[in-house]
């Protein structure tokens, strides 16, 4: 690959990792004003904040098939259209657009962010662990902004709709720079949509060591982006406060999402490097949620930098744990499709406890006992095993 066809390749992948997250992050900070103005419940809140998570699980294995008939350069165009349209929806003044926004929002993202990673192994493989580090840092620049400035955004342009809807903009920025970008004739399909190479993933142990690690992972990313700032407004913040809280957590992520990949290079493989972001993620919410106030900036940086770092490594895994361009695809629709709807499980439950009185307290030792389980998944998920082919079967190997 030609140093200019990279230099390209990355700045595109960078920004289209910029849009995979403001949808997600940029409801949290305004869900207390959604609960006061449009009259939600907790619970109702909890779906709205499941549902495009929810989605992106379910839409992220048609993503292979997608790629297969359109050409992955085109199937990601796709994605960002509809990502546009559904956050163009989400503020209309329409029954249940809120909703149908989010939901198209989530399965647009679920279908970018499972192409990605594959289009990484083929296009930069001897670097792919390096080069996901780098697009988890514009998923977290992304998230970071959707929650630093959604709050004034809709104080600048007079209504939480509009702040919603003007993320869209982001969208269609990147659609437009991607098509500029794309190659003149499309590159071979990233995957295959063959069911038979489903099926053989999911009788192998670490497809499942691995999805199951990036649903516990990723729960409590999206418990922190539905949820963070208004458990913080229970404890005494107000809107911006919590808002801009937890944007510093965000952006804490930019360093330990590259630093990670290096980081799990030190050692013989990725164990250590994992149990450690658990480990951070853990400390950054007890000193947020139970700690005394003060605390809440060294909270916000330890959530922040092992978030970031587990986000990075669990996308690396998807081609550390895979010997080939078309396994990485098929590998990250299923481990994403799973893994997501798993995660999407987290922000209803906190939900469905708030609504029944759960304490701030509470809800913090639940979801450090969710990093704690995550834990035992990543030292299975962890070990230098690769998925590969030989004559039509598929092995692991062991290095």
């Amino acid at each position: 690959m030609s140093s200019r066809r990279a230099v390209t390749f990355l700045l595109l992948m960078f920004i289209v990792g910029l849009n995979l997250r403001p949808a997600l992050s940029s409801v949290a900070p305004l869900l207390t004003r959604l609960q006061e103005v449009a009259g939600l419940s907790a619970s109702q809140a909890g779906i709205l904040t499941t549902l495009p998570v929810l989605f992106l699980g379910l839409c992220a294995p048609l993503a292979p098939a997608l790629a297969n008939r359109l050409g992955s350069e085109r199937a990601l165009s796709a994605a960002l259209l509809i990502l546009a349209a559904g956050l163009v929806l989400r503020g209309l003044p329409l029954p249940g657009a809120l909703y149908i926004g989010s939901i198209l929002a989530g399965g647009a993202i679920g279908l970018g962010g499972t192409l990605l990673p594959a289009l990484v192994k083929r296009e930069l493989p001897g670097s792919a662990d390096i080069v996901t580090g780098l697009y988890t840092m514009a998923l977290c620049l992304g998230g970071a902004l959707g929650v630093g400035l959604s709050v004034p955004l809709a104080t600048w342009l007079g209504s939480w709709q509009a702040s919603l809807m003007s993320w869209a903009l982001l969208a269609l920025l990147a659609l437009a720079f991607w098509e500029i970008s794309l190659p003149k004739q499309p590159a071979r399909s990233v995957s295959s949509p063959e069911t038979s190479g489903i099926i053989r993933l999911l009788r192998q142990p670490l497809t499942w060591q691995v999805m199951v690690f990036m649903g516990l992972q990723s729960s409590m990313a999206y418990v922190v982006f539905g949820w963070l700032p208004t458990l913080l407004v229970d404890r005494g913040y107000n809107e911006a406060s919590a808002g801009w809280t937890m944007s510093i957590s965000i952006m804490c992520q930019l360093g330990s999402a590259l630093a990670a990949p290096w980081i799990a290079r030190l050692g013989r493989d990725q164990r250590p490097a994992l149990v450690l972001m658990q480990l951070l993620s853990a400390s950054g919410l007890a000193l947020l949620l139970i700690a005394p106030l003060y605390w809440k900036w060294p909270g916000a940086v330890l959530l922040g930098l092992g978030q970031g770092g587990s986000f990075s490594l669990a996308l690396s895994l998807l081609v550390l744990r895979t010997s080939s361009s078309r396994l990485a695809g098929q590998l990250s629709g299923l481990v994403q499709g799973g893994g997501y709807t798993l995660a999407s499980m987290g922000p209803f439950v906190v939900g469905l406890r708030l609504q029944a009185g759960a304490s701030t307290a509470q809800i913090a030792w639940l979801l450090i006992t969710i990093l704690g389980v995550c834990c035992g998944f990543a030292l299975f998920a962890g070990r230098n095993h690769r998925l590969d082919e030989q004559e039509g079967q598929l092995i692991v190997r062991r290095y």
